[in-house]
């Protein structure tokens, strides 16, 4: 039964995540009908990471198993027909062995989260990105994101469903870039918690604004505290860029 891989580019905004549910329409379950659609299986679609409602991806990955060995460019272009008009694309598909896991066999995983920082709303942008209006300090983000760096317990950046084992996590990279208007935060881990990207971004914003300093970071990371994190990024500036094997 040929494995195959898929490289997957979606807006989240009308999906209620990326884990299907009963009723609800999730990225997840828009592939697992495509599949259907053209094979005729019930086949498991497995993602390298469960995004949460309205979270996009660039670069997302999943597997499946199908029982016909497929051409690739087939199974890309038909996924693709059938995903029509949902905003889901399969920019990739190709064979790979099947001991490969689109979630296990990951070791790294890499997020940005664009922050647009200006007085004027939103319109090309809106729902793609975090509208902050207040001037941003970035130099400040970036002295308070090292902080963050290295192997830490991060229960202060995990949501309270989170259903990790452990809140020690090694995050490889926090990096604050501004461009203009636009300020990015781009994060590299292997793996990370629930919320844990969006917590991070909300709690840098507090010190891009003056209402934390640098330190005022370290004391919440070191709190161990969910109630210690600032106010939570919405999930509208948060992309799955890409996933490396």
């Amino acid at each position: 039964m040929p494995r195959y891989k898929l490289t997957i580019e979606y807006d989240g905004a009308p999906f209620r995540g990326w884990q299907i549910q009963p009723v609800d329409l999730t990225v997840q379950g828009a592939l697992t009908a495509a599949i259907e659609a053209l094979t005729a299986e019930k086949a498991a679609v497995q993602g390298a990471g469960r995004t949460d409602a309205g979270v996009h991806a660039r670069g997302q990955v999943a597997h499946v198993d199908l029982a016909r060995d497929w051409d690739t460019d087939t199974v890309r272009d038909a996924l693709n027909a059938h995903l029509r008009p949902h905003p889901v694309a399969v920019l990739a598909a190709e064979k790979v062995p099947d001991t490969f896991d689109a979630r296990f066999s990951a070791v790294k995983r890499h997020y940005r989260y664009r922050i647009v920082n200006r007085r004027p709303d939103l319109a090309v942008d809106l729902g793609r990105a975090w509208r902050v209006p207040r001037p941003l300090d970035e130099a400040a983000m970036q002295a308070a994101a090292r902080f963050l760096i290295g192997r830490h317990d991060f229960t202060t950046f995990r949501s309270t469903e989170c259903q990790a084992k452990s809140p020690v996590k090694t995050l490889d990279v926090l990096d604050v870039v501004r461009s203009g208007d636009e300020v990015d935060v781009y994060c590299s881990a292997r793996s990370f918690l629930h919320n844990q990207v969006r917590s991070m971004v909300g709690s840098l914003v507090l010190v891009g604004d003056g209402k934390w300093s640098p330190d005022d970071l370290r004391k919440a990371r070191d709190a161990r505290d969910r109630t210690a994190c600032g106010t939570v990024a919405p999930p509208d500036g948060l992309y799955l860029m890409k996933v490396d094997y």
